[in-house]
């Protein structure tokens, strides 16, 4: 009986959603009381963007809700890789626990990314992706596809996490990713992928509340922007392997898939590519943090974080609509062309604003 309740789709989804929300709601509160008490908050230094002591560690209630979800949505697991996700995020959740704790070096915490997605990657062969005619290609052979996968979780994951600056805003953004993906595996009948969307929904509504609030404020820290990040990743691929014969369920050209994908993903990948780019121009460490993030010139600007948080996940929305009405005729060397031109100019006129912002002090 239970089990026929639990194949409920409309029934799934609701319960899924619940229980996400108040799992996190009830247990953050718990996480803020012992992060107090033992003294880890977050302290403020020369690039943070608060300025008082706060709890961090929210992540640790998106690990619990996530390991509980991925058992409670199991009869919609038709490829079984629910116990390979809770693996491969158990080693992502405890490597950013001890980054939270007392740091950890970039490359230990990028090796085990690694393996975390070549866990993935074994054991539920989640590297099967294809192009659908992009650059002329179709379905990638075994190892540029396992290549692709990894490089391409890895920059998710990454980028993602280092757009967690501002109160919201990292959610906000997450919220628009996963409410799209949720769209597009609904739509396909991915009801397990679809379900992981809908749960994540719930935990960020909850985390919101606590994010914003002034005397209750706690902050997601790497144990929630590397889950996230991580699942996003997934999703991702799962979005590149789906079958040719699936697509035709969508309005947009096959071969823009690629380009849908950049589009959902657009504002922490920009994001990162760019302050990347002018960290290594600047002859530093690609990992070497700085103030030179869109949240960091947005606050710079008079914007407050909330502003921030707002504008960032507008504009990522925007962007998935405008590429999602144009993929449905453009040709994808077209559409190529018009992404590069248009996120060039986004570059000029952050450059111009950055360089304003510094006369200006």
């Amino acid at each position: 009986m239970l089990k026929e309740l639990l194949s409920n789709l409309p029934l799934t989804t609701v319960l899924t959603f619940v229980n996400s929300f108040l799992l996190v709601y009830f247990v953050i509160p718990n996480i803020r009381a012992i992060i107090k008490t033992r003294r880890l908050t977050d302290v403020p230094d020369e690039r943070s963007s608060h300025k008082e002591a706060t709890p961090t560690m929210a992540g640790v209630a998106f690990f619990i809700t996530l390991i509980l979800t991925l058992f409670f949505i199991q009869n919609f697991d038709e490829k079984h890789i629910g116990i390979n996700i809770i693996a491969a995020v158990s080693m992502i959740f405890m490597v950013a626990l001890k980054d939270d704790l007392v740091l950890v070096p970039p490359k230990t915490r990028l090796a085990v990314e690694i393996i975390a997605i070549g866990l993935i990657i074994i054991f539920s062969e989640v590297y099967h992706l294809n192009f659908q005619g992009f650059l002329g290609l179709y379905e990638i052979p075994f190892i540029p596809s396992v290549m692709v996968t990894i490089i391409g979780m890895l920059g998710i994951i990454n980028a993602y996490n280092l757009i967690d600056g501002v109160d919201g805003l990292a959610s906000i953004i997450a919220l628009i990713i996963f409410g799209n993906f949720g769209l597009i595996f609904l739509t396909v009948e991915n009801y397990f992928f679809f379900l992981i969307c809908v749960s994540f929904a719930g935990m960020l509504g909850a985390f919101l509340f606590y994010n914003f609030s002034k005397t209750k404020k706690i902050f997601m820290g790497d144990t929630g922007s590397l889950i996230i990040g991580f699942v996003i990743g997934l999703c991702a691929i799962e979005f590149l392997s789906m079958d040719s014969s699936m697509l035709t369920k969508f309005s947009f050209l096959p071969e823009n898939t690629l380009i849908l994908l950049f589009s959902i993903v657009s504002i922490p990948i920009f994001d990162t590519f760019r302050v990347i780019t002018i960290r290594i121009k600047n002859k530093k460490s690609p990992f070497e943090p700085d103030r030179n993030h869109l949240h960091h010139l947005l606050l710079d600007c008079g914007f407050r974080h909330h502003q921030v948080a707002l504008l960032l996940g507008i504009l990522n929305y925007l962007i998935i609509i405008s590429i999602a009405i144009l993929a449905k005729d453009l040709h994808y060397l077209l559409m190529t062309a018009l992404v590069i031109v248009l996120f060039g100019g986004f570059i000029l006129l952050l450059n111009y604003l950055k360089s304003y912002i510094n006369t200006s002090k």
